[in-house]
This record gives structure tokens, C-alpha cells and sequence, in this order.
């Protein structure tokens, strides 16, 4: 499963790789990412959705991801590639940070990190570190296939934080774009925050204006891929209020690269970096 946020990629990815004029027609509607009603459990919003299990999805990550690694292209996110890769800065500052307190060793757990994208994005600024494990939790099948395609001495794949836990010392949690992609959100931060891993880095993470929480389904452009999914709309103070709770402090926040709303509602992306007190 990519639990991977797909705000703007076909757009900007095409964009990247070839840039239009100014004067250049938006997007058809077919190549817009859309979120659309308002469901009161995530059964509901299923049943107006394909989900992320498909096959497809994993193979045409797995595809993109296999030119990555040949040097055929410089970057891939939700299968789609970049000429150029579009560093995160924060979230590699909220990386060093947490290297940095722990003698430059860096043990990631990527939660819903697809097959590694955000480990080959980030790599180019860590080999500096004394020690590298990023350590990729997802669905059997992207563990299967990277451990076949893509696991290295510093990238691995898991199928539980249990795992990880087992056979590593992660000091960091990173979770782009993709607590808003789960059943029940707060049980998984919840559940994750438990290990008292030392930092939690969050990206790409979708909120509302009005401060309350909305489940939509999100409608992938078919150029990309037919697929939909359910997707959460969260109240920053809630979703704040959940990890400090927790005994997490916020270090720092910044604004996502994402910008879209759904129907009838303005939204905003955001990230933040945590510590763990004391």
C-alpha cells in the first residue's frame, strides 16, 4: 500500500519534467486531484472507494522506483517521476536534528513509506552520518518487493513497528502524508507513539480552516491511475493536542507543499517535528 499523499502530482510532476508556458491551459478535470463528501465513518466512505491495495499501484511504484535506483530518473513520488528532486528541507533538518542527539546515528521508521521514496530523496544529504537504517513499514506485498528490489545495507522493509523494534533502535518516526489514509488515525498515532521513540516528524499532512475534521474520499487523476480512496481532513488542535498528550513537545512546523481543498471547504497541508520530553 502507498499511503503516500497524491495532492498536485500529476500537475506538478509534468510540469517538472516539462515545463509549460505560462499562458498553458490548467488541467482537465481528469487530471485533478478531487475531494469530494463528507462521510460519517470510514465503512461508508469505502464503499464510494476503490482503496490502496491494488496491484496496479505497487507496480507502476515499483517500476519508477527501479529507474530511480538506475540513475534513469533523479526522483519518484506515487509513481510519479521528477528530473529534479524536491528536497524537504524541514523534514531533513528534523532528520539531522535527531542524528545529531544521538551520536550521528539515524534509525528511521518510516511508516507507509511505499518502497523507499522518501529514503532516496533524503539519502544524498545523510551519507554524511555515521549510521544510516531507514527501516519501511507497509503492506506484505511492498515488503515483499522491496526486500526483492530495493533493500540495501542502510534501506529495509518491515511489515510491523514491531519488527523494526525487534531487530533495530529506530530514534525517529517519519509519517508523510499518510495518517490521513488510515481507518483510525489517532489509534495508529497512538499505537506508534507508545515506543517513545525520541523524535516524530510529520509531512504533508492535511488540515482544515474551520478546525474540525472531515472524512472525504480523494478521486486520483486517471492519468496517474484509476484509483480512490478515503481520506481525512484533521483539526490541527486535535491532532496537536494528541501527540503533546503523548509526551512530545513541538519543536518546529512549517507548511506542506500540498495545496488543495475539498468541495466546499478551504484546507491547508502542514508538517511538524516533535521531541520527546525529558
Amino acid at each position: 500500500m502507498s499511503f503516500r499523499n497524491l495532492k498536485r502530482l500529476f500537475s506538478r510532476g509534468r510540469q517538472e519534467q516539462s515545463p509549460q508556458p505560462p499562458s498553458a491551459a490548467p488541467a482537465p478535470e481528469s487530471q485533478a486531484i478531487r475531494y469530494t463528501g463528507a462521510y460519517g465513518n470510514w465503512a461508508e466512505a469505502s464503499k464510494d472507494a476503490t482503496g490502496y491495495d491494488s496491484a496496479l499501484i505497487l507496480e507502476k511504484t515499483r517500476a519508477a522506483l527501479l529507474k530511480v535506483k538506475r540513475g534513469e530518473a533523479a526522483y519518484e513520488r506515487d509513481s510519479v517521476l521528477f528530473d529534479k528532486i524536491q528536497h524537504s528541507f524541514p523534514v531533513l533538518a528534523g532528520l539531522l536534528r535527531a542524528a545529531a542527539a544521538d551520536d550521528l546515528r539515524l534509525c528511521v521508521v518510516d511508516f507507509g513509506g511505499a518502497l523507499g521514496s522518501s529514503y532516496f530523496q533524503c539519502r544524498g544529504f545523510l551519507q554524511v552520518l555515521r549510521q544510516i537504517e531507514w527501516l519501511v513499514v507497509e503492506q506484505p506485498a511492498h515488503v515483499a518487493c522491496g526486500k526483492e528490489h530495493f533493500a540495501s545495507e542502510q534501506l529495509y522493509f518491515h511489515p510491523t513497528v514491531e519488527d523494526c523494534m525487534a531487530k533495530h533502535r529506530p530514534n525517529v518516526i517519519l509519517l508523510s502524508g499518510v495518517l490521513q489514509y488510515v481507518a483510525e488515525p489517532y489509534t495508529l498515532l497512538a499505537d506508534l507513539l507508545r515506543h517513545r521513540i525520541g523524535h516524530v516528524i510529520i509531512d504533508r499532512t492535511a488540515f482544515l480552516q474551520s478546525d474540525r475534521e472531515r472524512l472525504t474520499v480523494q478521486q486520483v487523476p486517471s492519468a496517474i491511475y484509476t484509483a480512490s480512496y478515503p481520506a481525512w481532513f484533521f483539526s490541527e488542535t486535535q491532532f496537536h493536542a494528541a501527540i503533546t498528550s503523548a509526551g512530545y513537545e513541538l519543536i518546529a512546523d512549517f507548511p506542506g507543499s500540498d495545496d488543495i481543498s475539498p468541495e466546499g471547504e478551504k484546507a491547508y497541508f502542514k508538517g511538524f517535528i516533535y521531541a520527546l520530553r525529558g
